[in-house]
């Protein structure tokens, strides 16, 4: 973990900038967003996410074939770390989120998340995917992109969890092409970092005040092979889902057996010289 940190005067200019962003962005939502077309959201919503990666001081580095800004009937997979994730792949290619429940309620989140096109599940409840994925198969053969991330949960970024198939029936449903991404923290070094991981009992003003205090941050977004739902070899939610995965942990660097409890490993000097 990077001891780098900034000035407390500097964090406090990054906050004042964050909040008044936050607020444009609201604005937006409330008064442009119902009146535009999903491509022109899509405009709005990378350059908005660009410019608070920007109030972060963060570097966002793109690997691998982008599949355009607002690709459609494409479904995003990608390993959760942090609540930047969402921001991080806003930046390189706009979708809308499937999240759980409970971040409807929180404020001020909640609410620009909802009239930003999320979709909320209920994790507790197992037929809830059913629910969901009616609604993701639906926006996805209206020309949406979607994004979910199957591990479920975040984690610190060294590993990939097991995915949760639940979700790629959408893209069987619509037939998609589902594209794989991974998503890579790394310091001032090149190196992996947790430091704004939301994982264990980390609170969200935490990682807030975790990121506010770094003075060198990249977020590396490596887009793997797209697949093709009903393809030979992925004609099942579960041949999806595996070779998404498999797609992700090879952009990460990672065998499988390393996946859940990370092997050591020194850092890719290809990924990280990006």
């Amino acid at each position: 973990m990077s001891t780098q940190t900034t000035p407390y005067l500097v964090r406090a200019w990054r906050l004042t900038r964050m909040l008044l962003h936050v607020l444009h962005g609201a604005l937006i939502l409330a008064m442009r967003y119902p009146r535009l077309t999903n491509p022109e959201r899509a405009v709005i919503t990378r350059a908005w996410a660009r410019k608070m990666l920007d109030i972060f001081g963060v570097r966002l580095a793109i690997r691998g074939d982008n599949p355009g800004f607002y690709p459609a009937n494409t479904l995003l997979v990608a390993n959760h770390v942090s609540w930047l994730d969402i921001i991080a792949l806003s930046g390189g290619t706009v979708s809308r989120f499937v999240a759980k429940k409970e971040i409807r309620s929180w404020p001020a989140i909640g609410w620009m998340a909802a009239n930003g096109g999320t979709l909320f599940i209920d994790r507790s409840n197992r037929r809830d995917a059913s629910r969901v994925n009616g609604q993701l198969a639906e926006a996805l053969e209206q020309g949406g992109c979607m994004s979910v991330f199957p591990e479920g949960t975040t984690s610190d970024g060294f590993g990939l969890l097991p995915f949760k198939s639940s979700l790629f029936e959408s893209a069987m449903i619509a037939g998609s092409r589902v594209q794989p991404v991974a998503i890579r923290y790394l310091d001032e070094t090149g190196a992996l970092t947790d430091r704004v991981a939301f994982i264990g009992e980390a609170t969200i003003a935490q990682t807030l005040g975790r990121l506010l205090a770094t003075r060198h941050l990249t977020i590396e977004l490596i887009y793997g092979q797209r697949l093709q739902a009903g393809a030979p070899g992925l004609a099942t939610r579960f041949e999806l889902s595996a070779a998404a995965r498999a797609e992700i942990l090879a952009a990460l660097g990672l065998a499988e057996e390393c996946a859940e409890a990370p092997c050591d490993q020194a850092t890719d000097p290809a990924l990280a010289a990006n």
